[in-house]
């Protein structure tokens, strides 16, 4: 037997990111400034600071979660400290609404 070490070739595949990043064609955005995304956590805040609110129902459409997940999401903004009013008219869907757009800390 022989005391040298075998090189083995490994059979691992490589690893990927879940989803690979696109751009627009290829080509860079030729901006002089970044553009921000637009998350689904802001679009909820956003909807929230409304002078009216919104229903679960809109956050639902907007988002694309399911109703739970949304009020999970609303629990979590109570958690940062944004002071929410819900309030349940006649017909149709509870509404909540930001009632201080500063956070409390």
């Amino acid at each position: 037997m022989s005391n040298a070490k075998q090189t083995r070739t490994s059979n691992r595949r490589v690893r990927r990111m879940a989803r690979e990043p696109q751009s627009a064609g290829g080509k860079m955005c030729d901006l002089p400034f970044p553009v921000p995304q637009v998350t689904k956590s802001q679009m909820v805040l956003d909807l929230l600071q409304r002078p009216d609110g919104c229903s679960l129902d809109d956050l639902v459409v907007a988002t694309g979660w399911q109703p739970h997940t949304t009020r999970a999401a609303l629990t979590g903004l109570r958690k940062k400290g944004h002071q929410l009013a819900s309030w349940k008219p006649e017909s149709g869907s509870r509404v909540y609404r930001i009632v201080s757009t500063e956070v409390a800390r």
